[in-house]
C-alpha cells in the first residue's frame, strides 16, 4: 500500500488537469445507478396506479415526466463513459511518456556494476514490461473502486430503509469471490517473479533467431533447431504452468459463484414472500431486485478491483525498487575542484578492485603512472585487467582499495561530468548508432555542437573519410538496416567509433583495441598518422598487437591484475621476459 500514494503522485505529476476532470467523472458516475434504480421505482409505481385509477392526462404527463429524467440519466452516464475513455487515453499516454523518462533518466544515472547483476536486470525488465502499464491500469482499477463503492453506499442506504441486516447479507455473499481474488491475485504474481529469467530467456532465443547479424552464423551452423527447440521447451513450462494456475482459479470462481447465488436466491424468497403479503409494491419489488441484482455484481467487481490494484501494487514495486537505487560511483557533494588540463601525472596508487558480485579480483595491488604528454601502451593477456583500467579512470567504477590521481588530486573529488569531459574514448567494442553518419561521430562531442569540417578532421584522423566518401549520401548516409539505411563493415564501423573518440579535444586520449578489426594496410595508414593526432595530448592504448604498442613512447606488460614489465618496444624485446616471447611468437605468425 506505501505505493498507492506514490502512484498517484506519478499521475498528478504527469496529468494534473485531466486527473481532475477523471475524478469529478468518478463521482458523478458512481451517482447515476442509483438515481436510475429510483427513478425506474418511481416510474413503475406511477404505471402501476395509472393503471388501476383514472388519473387520465395527468397521470399520463406525470409518467412523461418520469421517462424523460430517467432517459436524461442514461443519456448523461453515456456520454460520461464516452468522456471517461478519452480522459484516460490521454492520461494514459501521458503516463507512459512520463514512466519512460524516469526509467531512461535512472538507467543513464546508475552505474554499470548494476547492469552486471541479474537481480537488478531482472527488476529492470519487470520494470519495463509491466510497469509501463500498471500506474495506469491502477488509476482504472482505483477509478473502478471509487466509482462502484459510491454506488454501493447510495445501493446499501436504499436496502437498510427495508432491512438493517440486507447489505450484511450482500456482503456475505460475495466473500468468497474476495477469497479467490486475493489467493491467485497473489499466486499469479510469485509465479511471475519467478519466472521473469525465464522469460528473459525466451526473448534471447527469440531475438537470436530473429536478429539479422546473427542470421548468417544461424545458417551456416544450422542453430535454428536448437534456439526454436530451446524457446518452445521453456515456453511450454510457462504456458502449463499459467494454464494450471488459470484452471485452480476457474474451479475456485466457479466454487464461490454457487454460494452467491444460493445467498441471492433465499434473499429473493424472502422479498417475494414479503411481496405477496402486501408489505412490498410492485416498485419496492422491482428496486429491491435491481438493487440487489447490482449490488452483487457491484460486489464482485469491487473485489475484483482490490485484487487488481493489488497486483498492480505488487508489479509497480518493481518500478519503485528500480527508481530507488542510488549510484554507487556519484559527484562529490560539494566540489569546487575542476579537473584542469592535468600537466604531470595520473596516477593508480596500490588499487584494488574486483567486478560486482565476483570474487577474481581483477587489480591487486596496482601502481600506474602515465605522464602527461606521452603515449603509453598496456599489453596483456585475456583477462588480465587493461580494461579495467580504463572503467576506474572514467569513474565507471571505483577501486575497493587504493586511489587514482591526476596530477595528486583523488578523482573522486571531481565531479563525474567535468572529469569525464577530460577524456575522450574509444571503446574495444563501439555502439553501432541507427543515425546519420554525421551524427554518429557528432555523439563524441555533441555540447559542444561540432561543424561539419571538424566532424570531418575527425574522420580523416581515424581514417574513415575516405569509405565515407564512396557512401551514397556521404556524411548524411543513414546507417544500419534496421531502419533501411546502409550497413558498414566491421572495420568501417570500428573507424567510425575513432573519428567520435577523436572529435572530443580531450587531453586525454583512451584507445581501447583502435586496430582490431583493421586490415593490415588500413593499420599501417592510420598507425603512420596517429602521432600527428594525439599531438599536445596524452594517450593510453590498450592492444593486443604489438605493431601498435611499439609506436608508443612506453609499454606496460600486464599479467593477473599487476604491471609485470615496463620500458619502451627495444628495452623489452632486450630483457627477453613475458613481452619479448610474445613478441617472437607474434612475429612467426606473422
Amino acid at each position: 500500500m506505501p505505493y498507492l500514494p506514490k502512484a498517484f503522485a506519478l499521475a498528478w505529476e504527469a496529468s494534473r488537469l485531466w486527473m481532475v476532470a477523471w475524478a469529478l467523472f468518478l463521482v458523478i458516475q458512481g451517482v447515476l445507478p442509483t438515481a436510475t434504480v429510483l427513478l425506474t421505482k418511481t416510474l413503475v409505481d406511477m404505471l402501476a396506479s395509472t393503471l388501476t385509477t383514472t388519473i387520465g392526462g395527468k397521470g399520463f404527463g406525470l409518467v412523461s415526466g418520469i421517462m424523460g429524467l430517467l432517459f436524461f440519466v442514461l443519456l448523461l452516464g453515456q456520454a460520461l463513459r464516452s468522456a471517461t475513455t478519452w480522459v484516460r487515453t490521454a492520461q494514459a499516454e501521458l503516463m507512459r511518456d512520463h514512466i519512460h523518462d524516469l526509467l531512461q533518466k535512472q538507467a543513464v544515472r546508475l552505474d554499470l556494476s548494476f547492469y552486471e547483476s541479474p537481480k537488478v536486470y531482472d527488476q529492470l525488465h519487470r520494470a519495463r514490461v509491466d510497469a509501463i502499464s500498471q500506474p495506469m491500469a491502477l488509476l482504472e482499477n482505483v477509478g473502478s473502486l471509487v466509482q462502484n463503492f459510491i454506488t454501493l453506499l447510495a445501493m446499501a442506504g436504499i436496502l437498510i430503509s427495508y432491512a438493517w441486516w440486507l447489505p450484511m447479507v450482500l456482503l456475505f455473499g460475495t466473500l468468497p469471490a474476495l477469497w479467490v481474488t486475493g489467493r491467485y491475485t497473489w499466486r499469479f504474481h510469485r509465479w511471475r517473479l519467478g519466472n521473469t529469467l525465464n522469460e528473459r530467456r525466451t526473448q534471447y532465443f527469440d531475438w537470436m533467431l530473429t536478429w539479422f547479424q546473427a542470421a548468417p552464423e544461424i545458417q551456416l551452423f544450422d542453430l535454428g533447431s536448437y534456439f526454436r527447440e530451446a524457446f518452445k521447451k521453456l515456453r511450454q513450462k510457462m504456458r502449463n504452468e499459467h494454464v494450471d494456475l488459470a484452471k485452480q482459479k476457474m474451479q475456485a470462481e466457479m466454487i464461490s459463484g454457487v454460494i452467491s447465488m444460493l445467498v441471492m436466491g433465499l434473499t429473493l424468497s424472502w422479498v417475494v414472500w414479503r411481496g405477496f403479503h402486501g408489505f412490498l409494491s410492485l416498485g419496492d419489488l422491482v428496486l429491491f431486485y435491481q438493487v440487489f441484482n447490482q449490488g452483487q455484481q457491484l460486489m464482485r467487481t469491487l473485489f475484483g478491483s482490490v485484487g487488481d490494484i493489488y497486483r498492480n501494487m505488487l508489479f509497480l514495486e518493481n518500478l519503485f525498487w528500480f527508481l530507488a537505487l542510488t549510484p554507487l560511483v556519484e559527484s562529490p557533494p560539494a566540489s569546487h575542484t575542476k579537473p584542469a588540463r592535468f600537466r604531470k601525472v595520473i596516477k593508480f596508487d596500490r588499487v584494488m578492485f574486483r567486478y560486482p558480485e565476483s570474487r577474481r579480483i581483477a587489480l591487486d595491488d596496482f601502481n600506474l603512472e602515465i605522464f602527461s604528454g606521452q603515449i603509453v601502451a598496456v599489453v596483456g593477456e585475456n583477462g588480465a585487467g587493461k580494461s579495467t583500467l580504463i572503467k576506474l579512470l572514467c569513474r565507471l567504477y571505483d577501486p575497493e582499495a587504493g586511489r587514482v590521481t591526476m596530477d595528486g588530486i583523488d578523482l573522486k573529488a571531481f565531479s563525474l561530468p567535468d572529469l569525464r569531459r577530460q577524456i575522450t574514448i574509444f571503446f574495444q567494442e563501439p555502439v553501432h548508432y541507427l543515425d546519420t553518419l554525421s551524427n554518429n561521430i557528432a555523439f563524441g562531442d555533441l555540447a559542444a555542437r561540432p561543424e561539419f569540417e571538424e566532424m570531418r578532421a575527425a574522420a580523416i584522423d581515424a581514417g574513415a573519410d575516405e569509405f565515407i566518401n564512396r557512401l551514397p549520401d556521404g556524411y548524411e548516409t543513414v546507417l544500419g538496416k534496421m531502419f533501411g539505411g546502409t550497413q558498414l563493415s566491421v572495420g568501417e564501423w570500428q573507424r567510425l567509433g575513432l573519428a567520435r573518440a577523436f572529435l572530443r579535444k580531450a587531453p586525454l586520449v583512451i584507445l581501447d583495441e583502435p586496430t582490431s578489426n583493421m586490415d593490415p594496410w588500413a593499420e599501417a595508414d592510420w598507425l603512420a598518422r596517429f602521432r600527428q593526432v594525439a599531438a599536445g595530448r596524452t594517450a593510453l592504448i590498450i592492444t593486443h598487437r604489438f605493431t601498435t604498442a611499439m609506436r608508443a613512447d612506453i609499454i606496460h606488460v600486464m599479467n593477473r591484475g599487476r604491471i609485470v614489465e615496463s620500458g619502451t618496444h627495444a628495452q623489452l624485446v632486450a630483457l627477453n621476459g613475458r613481452y619479448a616471447r610474445s613478441w617472437t611468437r607474434q612475429m612467426q605468425l606473422d
